[in-house]
């Protein structure tokens, strides 16, 4: 178990949402060796199956950033990495960071870090009050159609303006966080037929996406230790029983890939 309360105020931390994506396609991608930036911190068996929070991303970000990260599926309590100040929790332990507001990025702000938000599905946009909640927990927050579903280079944008606001940041230590919007859907555009999603384009997206995050390793690298968490809010179904896309409670969708590392 990491202790974050030895990292809080030495490291930057980072938490990248792979929106979107599902534990067997994650695992089956990392297994065929199409995760090479990734791979240097997954370790030999690759992704962590957790259960999702949430079915959706509003939902599960919400919980993500207030300290429920996705959950172990085996019997708990099971310690957690951040915690609010919260009478008998039975998942706050000594090596959690344990905060008095009631977000994570509020927190980290007040202990000095910059706090950057950089969106990339719908919740995210800033384009109504829906889509402003979840950005501005945060200093700042940034989102175009650029970085959004629909753009298919929109991981290498995300990463390019993440690069650009760490070297803003200079000295400060910083807490990152970058909701991946490439393989939500639509994600046909990698390698697919157009218009048409399927479990191979969300495993292509993802390989795209380890490929467009190299940079941005290579970054925080240089600027010390990091704490980085990576996962996603939820999974999507391509048919299973008869369902498309999540917001339902079905396996695919609570099943998801996480890691947690120290780089």
């Amino acid at each position: 178990m990491i202790d974050v309360r030895s990292l809080v105020g030495a490291s930057d931390i980072v938490l990248l949402t792979l929106d979107t994506l599902r534990h067997d396609s994650a695992q089956a991608v990392f297994r065929e060796g199409r995760l090479p930036t990734l791979a240097r911190y997954l370790g030999p068996d690759g992704w962590e199956r957790r259960h999702s929070p949430a079915t959706f991303t509003y939902a599960a970000h919400h919980a993500f950033l207030s300290g429920f990260l996705p959950t172990p599926p085996e019997p708990g309590p099971h310690p957690r990495l951040f915690a609010a100040e919260f009478a008998g929790s039975v998942s706050t332990t000594d090596t959690t960071w344990v905060f008095s507001q009631a977000t994570i990025p509020e927190a980290l702000a007040a202990e000095g870090y910059r706090t950057i938000c950089i969106g990339g599905t719908g919740f995210f946009n800033l384009q109504n009050e829906l889509g402003r909640v979840l950005p501005g927990l945060f200093q700042e927050r940034h989102w175009s159609p650029e970085l959004g579903v629909t753009c298919p280079t929109s991981t290498e944008n995300q990463v390019s303006l993440a690069i650009d606001r760490l070297h803003a940041a200079g000295e400060q230590r910083a807490f990152l966080f970058i909701n991946i919007s490439a393989i939500h859907q639509p994600n046909w555009h990698h390698g697919g037929t157009e218009g048409h999603d399927t479990l191979e384009t969300h495993g292509a997206a993802l390989a795209a996406v380890d490929a467009a995050l190299a940079p941005l390793f290579e970054t925080l690298e240089t600027r010390g230790r990091f704490l980085c968490i990576a996962c996603s809010d939820h999974g999507t179904a391509y048919g299973e029983d008869g369902h498309q896309g999540h917001r339902i409670a079905h396996e695919v969708v609570w099943n998801v890939p996480y890691a947690e590392f120290v780089g």
